[in-house]
């Protein structure tokens, strides 16, 4: 039986994630600024940003188990619609006088609870409404508007904090919270989605939960390679602001970035139009090897044109990894056990940013001492190992049966429902 194409309805939901995206992109950005400006402490803004991750992160196996177990659009209009409590917070604090740095992390962190419902049910719903030919290119349509948080909110940030306040920027973002819970309630009245939930307990969930995602040994690989992913991801955002400042200007640093992750955009565009319809592993395996190999150019001189170079094609073949990875687990995990297999999963593979954000910065710290250099080049080092760490792993992927039978799988599926 051949599904129906809801893809216009996921489109209308994808573009209310996408907007949602700029919102917490100039949150995220406003925020910062607001920060330091006012604490002066590099830490202070570290310790917003963590605890606007933290709760995503540990939080996703729970809100895996929510998203099968409850109506998934439902799960989602509550994420996004109480999470922007915590910015009202927030607002409310500035607007009575200047919020203190514990009333900003009150706020992040309870904007970042209800955030955590969001995913799991999200990347659920995208496969409860979509037939497989679409998943590719609906994981590229997912990936871009992922990326607009660092391509358009910075530069649209900038403008507004020229022409206004971090205030402005916080009811920009609530605004459009409303806005995607109307999408996300419009594609729900259209009853896109057959899921109907689970009635099992919780502990029973999350173990049914945990043995899909370990059931089959290509899927559990594939999010051990996510996490290795997100690690390397999360030791450049955390190590080349050391390593252009050692050289340049805030300025140039700030395009530089802009020009790197604009990578990113391009490809996810180019996945959302065409898709990647085949050789899902030997992709997989060639985008990652060319990150590495990117990772490796990035790091070799102190020349921005040529760090600019190999950090937009960094970002340009993340998105066809990401996508790679996407589609051969979610082709793969039966429909009502997505939410809480998404959840683990989401858990699983961003472990790796924790590594990064932990220890990155540590390394690159010590590799300057104990050889002498500046902090800039200890941090070029770690990014060049890493490299090179990523592309023998990309390489060996091609060796593991486990994976190319998921892919096999998928063939198999495809034939049975042209039949």
């Amino acid at each position: 039986m051949v599904k129906r194409s809801n893809y216009s309805k996921f489109l209308l939901l994808w573009g209310g994630e996408f907007i949602s995206s700029i919102g917490g992109g100039l949150t995220s950005f406003g925020l910062s600024v607001y920060v330091f400006q006012k604490t002066g402490s590099a830490a202070g803004t570290a310790l917003v940003a963590l605890l606007a991750f933290l709760p995503v992160l540990l939080l996703s196996p729970l809100a895996g188990v929510l998203a099968d177990r409850y109506d998934r659009c439902f799960m989602m209009m509550l994420g996004d619609g109480m999470s922007g409590l915590g910015l009202v917070y927030i607002l409310i604090c500035m607007l009575t006088g200047e919020a203190e740095l514990y009333q900003i992390c009150i706020g992040v962190f309870v904007s970042a609870v209800f955030s955590s419902l969001l995913e799991p049910s999200y990347r659920a719903t995208v496969t409860d409404m979509l037939t497989k030919d679409e998943y590719s290119k609906a994981s590229g349509m997912i990936s871009m508007a992922g990326s607009a948080r660092y391509l358009i909110s910075p530069v649209l940030a900038g403008l507004l904090l020229g022409v206004g306040d971090i205030k402005l920027l916080l009811i920009i973002d609530i605004c459009t919270f409303i806005l995607t819970v109307i999408c996300t309630a419009v594609v729900r009245k259209c009853r896109v989605s057959k899921h109907t939930g689970t009635k099992e307990s919780f502990i029973t969930s999350f173990k049914t939960g945990w043995k899909t995602v370990t059931g089959k040994k290509g899927i559990f690989i594939l999010i051990i390679i996510s996490s290795v992913i997100t690690c390397f991801m999360g030791a450049i955002q955390i190590l080349v602001e050391p390593m252009i400042l050692d050289f340049e200007s805030s300025k140039v640093l700030g395009i530089a970035e802009t020009v790197c992750a604009s990578g990113m955009l391009v490809s996810s565009i180019i996945i959302g139009v065409v898709g990647i319809k085949k050789n899902f592993t030997r992709v997989l395996s060639i985008s990652l090897a060319l990150c590495g190999l990117a990772m490796i150019g990035f790091g070799l001189k102190e020349n921005i044109f040529m760090i600019c170079g190999f950090g937009f094609l960094f970002f340009f073949m993340l998105p066809f990894a990401n996508n790679c990875l996407d589609y051969m687990t979610r082709t793969n995990i039966e429909a009502d056990k997505q939410g809480r297999a998404w959840g683990l999963i989401s858990f699983l593979s961003q472990i790796g940013y924790v590594v990064a954000y932990g220890g990155a910065g540590i390394l690159a710290d010590k590799i300057a001492e104990v050889r002498s250099i500046g902090v800039g080049r200890g941090a070029a080092i770690v990014i060049i190992v890493s490299g090179v760490l990523l592309s023998v792993m990309a390489l060996s992927i091609l060796k593991f049966r486990s994976v190319r039978e998921l892919e096999r799988g998928i063939a198999n599926d495809k034939a049975a429902d042209n039949q």
